[in-house]
């Protein structure tokens, strides 16, 4: 049963949820169960592909190729369509994390005598 009736995409639960198309209630993960995603991954996009590969292997293990008149299901498909959602989330946030975190160090080359502060006319 679902913990609340609405999302809130300025949370990062709601950002989760949103990636994961869990948007409608009954939701598929509580609240908490994305909490502990969001814990374990360290972050938005990787908890939302935790959550999707955990979904997957849900819908995987739940599901055969199934056929009834007109209607087949195929639970493999949908579960490797899953997986690669997860995959493209996961790369998203590799290159999030490639692309500056604001941290970053650079060694520069100083002219020979001018690389002590001691020598420069800057106070040190």
């Amino acid at each position: 049963m679902s913990e609340t009736q609405a999302y809130d995409v300025t949370t990062d639960i709601g950002k989760v949820r949103l990636l994961l198309s869990d948007i409608a209630t009954p939701w598929v993960f509580t609240d908490t169960e994305l909490q502990a995603f969001l814990d374990m991954e360290g972050g938005v996009k990787r908890a939302a592909a935790q959550a999707i590969d955990t979904n997957a292997t849900n819908h995987a293990l739940a599901s055969r190729v199934l056929r009834s008149q007109d209607v087949s299901t195929d639970g493999a498909k949908l579960a490797d369509a899953m997986r690669a959602h997860a995959d493209r989330l996961r790369a998203q946030a590799d290159q999030a994390d490639d692309d500056g975190d604001g941290f970053f160090f650079d060694v520069i080359d100083l002219e020979p005598d001018t690389g002590r502060p001691e020598r420069t006319g800057w106070p040190v």
